[in-house]
């Protein structure tokens, strides 16, 4: 069975790290901030220092990180994964970067004899962890087929979409629609607030309509108990989160000529959470945030 590497322990690696586990995998594990690597060593993970060490302990490294300067930190920075002898290793990028940069990084570790597959997913931490992710693989066949095994463990479904780079640029497609959703539900329910509907009634009337994505019949009841005042939904992928793929977003529409006016609406909304102090909030709580009027609203709302 292939040995696996994982760079970077956030809320997504250290599912996936579980779930490999799970699957009977050897793992060991890095993460800039080394207490975050703690339940996995509990759970039978190896720490190393570095991702050097990382790389060279290891078949298949998996770097699943939050932004651009943490991929330039873990390939090229000090004892960084292109410090290693990268012959015959397999590179599993699942961040969610520019295609341009996952290009960038798949040339440079071709350059050392490496291979890189990329495997952004759609889902968060409960698909990572009960292996229902959808894989978004970038690559050649024949390097994809090397890591099966742990696609059939990560994945409910994996597509090969095309070579480097096109991994990058589906998962932006795939977030956007949804990203755009959660701000225009908001605005939707900010629409029949007066109706003093119950938000169970409201939210399951929502989610019965043509307009319902499938995200809603998964995460319309803990809204409507948001609605309601109940605690706060824990964060899977935060605004601040959202608002740095929408940036992205942007930058390739401009680098392919396109117009983008609803996704560049929908930054403002997120926006907005942010400055009023709402950036590591879920997602999910911006419906809720724009449609009581905590932000948005040319008052001052307050969360009940």
């Amino acid at each position: 069975m292939l040995s696996i590497g994982i760079l970077g322990t956030g809320r997504m690696g250290n599912a996936i790290g579980l779930r490999l586990l799970d699957e009977g995998f050897d793992l060991s594990v890095w993460n800039r901030t080394a207490s975050k690597t703690l339940a996995l060593e509990q759970a039978g993970a190896r720490v190393v220092q570095d991702p050097e060490s990382l790389v060279k302990a290891v078949d298949v490294v998996i770097s699943i990180v939050t932004n651009h300067d943490a991929i330039r930190d873990i390939y090229w920075g000090s004892r960084g994964v292109l410090s290693a002898d990268l012959d015959g290793k397999i590179i599993m990028e699942m961040s969610t970067v520019l295609p341009e940069e996952t290009r960038t990084l798949g040339a440079a570790i071709l350059e050392q004899k490496g291979i890189m597959i990329e495997c952004p997913v759609g889902g968060t931490v409960t698909p990572a962890r009960t292996g229902k992710l959808l894989g978004l693989l970038g690559g050649t066949t024949e390097d994809i087929k090397k890591i099966e095994p742990i696609l059939s463990s990560l994945c409910r479904r994996y597509e090969h979409v095309g070579p480097i780079g096109s991994g990058a640029a589906m998962k932006l497609c795939v977030n956007l629609p949804l990203m755009v959703f959660w701000q225009s539900f908001g605005e939707a329910l900010g629409l029949v607030k007066e109706l003093q509907l119950e938000p169970e009634q409201l939210i399951n009337l929502m989610m019965d309509t043509s307009g319902a994505p499938n995200v809603l019949k998964t995460r319309g009841p803990n809204i409507a108990k948001r609605l309601s005042g109940g605690e706060q939904i824990p964060p899977a992928f935060d605004i601040h989160s959202i608002v740095k793929d929408f940036r992205s977003m942007l930058h390739e529409g401009n680098r392919l000529g396109m117009e983008m006016p609803t996704t560049s609406g929908a930054i403002e909304g997120f926006s907005q959470s942010i400055a009023a102090g709402y950036g590591n909030y879920d997602g999910t709580e911006q419906p809720v945030l724009w449609s009581k009027g905590i932000v948005g609203s040319k008052g001052h709302g307050e969360e009940s």
